[in-house]
């Protein structure tokens, strides 16, 4: 599978308890944060989640 490298652009001050709670399981905490995972459904579905608070790119 893919592996995605995910960064935290966008503060989580603010953010619905449900946002911050999903980015922290991702591994992401303050700005400019940077996590690595494997694209599985699970993850997809936390970026569609946040998808406005971060940057996603695939990595080789």
């Amino acid at each position: 599978m893919a592996k995605l490298r995910i960064e935290l652009i966008k503060s989580i001050i603010g953010r619905k308890p449900n946002h911050i709670a999903t980015l922290k399981s991702l591994g992401l905490k303050k700005i400019n944060d940077v996590a690595e995972h494997t694209a599985t459904p699970e993850i997809k579905g936390k970026l569609a989640q946040v998808s406005y608070l971060i940057k996603v790119e695939e990595v080789q």
